[in-house]
């Protein structure tokens, strides 16, 4: 052994082991690498669009898509030329569906509208085309107060299956009338509202599909004190903005449900062009759980354009009932302009109401450049019949579209909260997990 040591060769072999034996104790001992850090959702642009017009019946429909490679159809008609605004009447009762593919997806929007001077249903109304979706959340009158027509329209080659589930101010409506509905493809499904809670005077109704996705739409009839759609409403949330209130003379009516099972307080704020305010008498509002409650805002607001902020301690929905003398339009909760939004057609008579929560808001109006100072409402006059995007720049900003047409009798009055534009969509990241495959 010890010629062994006294060699050089020997030497070297033990140092050899003996780092070998140190590097590979700290080798199995070490700790496991941290996973890389997951990515959050990816922002990609939107390549194809389906939107449904629900029964619009003798109405003009607006089409706004991008200018590009691919195909934009109404129904069975095919624009010619993406990029410019496309209008048509509707002829029959049946749901107009609105397809676009490729770079002419980009932005696009559709919707459609009515006017009618006499009568019970005397009024402006429209609504933007929606989506089919899994999930829909509307707000408004109930059947107690308006003649109110629930729209599900499947527009895929798959049936869905729906729940419709009904809050009313007393609390969740039961009703099996509402559950296990059945729409087949291609299908449209009205139902009265009335055989589902026919004592409700403010609903919040949720249409959630187990099976396939549903375009949802309701229509209220005031019987002569106006009509209008009801825009769909944000999901439950903690924190909802209900933007796009008109200035003038009239009711202004907030509603909000916690369609949940804990009872919510709700703090109230205004965000006018004045400045951003709790209003006095205003400043909360408790809803129980799985009801509706009503807060007058009329005097708060004092005639001003403005949006409303809402900070709950449970999830809640929520919406506005907008009243003149002789017409009603409704507003809805519903997300920043931070993916931009369109409207697909203006009326005479319409303007943006924009609003910036928390810091000033910037944003282009087609090519116009609008700041909105720091928690304050703007009013942007619009072009009547042109279509327009609203393309974000910097700040919080959300916005509706009001059109109001002034007769001898009175204003007839129609709004659309500017939803998310279809230009980007938030695509989640995928990982590979094993655990989807075992059993």
């Amino acid at each position: 052994m010890k010629g062994f040591v006294e060699n050089r060769f020997g030497l070297v072999v033990l140092v050899l082991i003996a780092l070998g034996a140190l590097y590979g104790v700290a080798f199995l001992t070490r700790p496991a690498p941290a996973p890389p850090p997951a990515k959050g959702p990816q922002k990609v642009a939107v390549e194809s669009v389906v939107a449904v017009c629900p029964a619009p019946r003798g109405a003009e429909v607006a089409v706004l898509s991008a200018q590009g490679e691919g195909a934009v159809a109404v129904g069975s008609t095919q624009v010619k030329e993406p990029g410019k605004l496309w209008r048509a009447k509707v002829k029959g009762d049946d749901p107009v569906v609105v397809k676009a593919t490729g770079t002419a997806a980009r932005g696009l929007e559709a919707s459609f509208g009515t006017k009618t001077v006499k009568g019970r249903s005397r009024g402006l109304a429209g609504v933007r085309c929606t989506e089919p979706a899994g999930t829909t959340w509307l707000v408004g009158p109930g059947p107690a107060a308006a003649e109110v027509k629930l729209h599900l329209t499947n527009a895929d080659a798959a049936p869905a299956l729906a729940d419709v589930a009904v809050y009313s101010a007393e609390g969740p409506v039961p009703s099996d009338a509402g559950r296990g509905i059945t729409v087949k493809p291609g299908a449209h499904l009205e139902l009265d509202l009335h055989e589902l809670a026919p004592s409700a005077t403010v609903v919040a109704v949720g249409v959630t599909t187990s099976g396939g996705r549903l375009a949802v739409a309701a229509k209220a009839v005031m019987d002569g004190r106006g009509v209008d759609w009801l825009p769909a409403s944000a999901p439950p949330a903690t924190r909802v903005v209900v933007p796009g209130i008109p200035s003038g003379e009239g009711k202004r009516e907030l509603l909000v449900a916690a369609p949940g099972t804990a009872d919510a307080t709700v703090q109230v704020r205004a965000v006018t062009t004045d400045g951003s305010y709790a209003m006095k008498g205003r400043e909360t509002l408790d809803v129980i759980a799985g009801s509706v409650a009503v807060m007058d805002l009329t005097k708060g607001l004092d005639e001003q354009a403005a949006a409303i902020e809402l900070v709950s301690d449970v999830p809640v929905v929520a919406g506005m009932v907008i009243s003149t003398s002789v017409d009603v339009a409704f507003s809805a909760g519903t997300p920043s302009l931070e993916l931009g939004a369109a409207v697909a057609d203006n009326g005479k008579g319409s303007s943006l109401v924009l609003t910036a929560v928390g810091g000033p808001g910037r944003v282009r109006v087609g090519t116009a450049t609008v700041d909105i100072p720091a928690s304050r409402t703007k009013v942007v006059k619009v072009k009547a019949g042109t279509g327009v995007v609203v393309t974000p720049v910097s700040g919080e900003v959300y916005g509706g579209r009001v059109t109001r047409d002034r007769l001898k009798s009175g204003t007839l009055i129609t709004a659309q909260p500017l939803s998310q534009g279809r230009i980007w969509t938030m695509l989640p990241t995928y990982t590979d997990d094993p655990a989807v495959v075992l059993p």
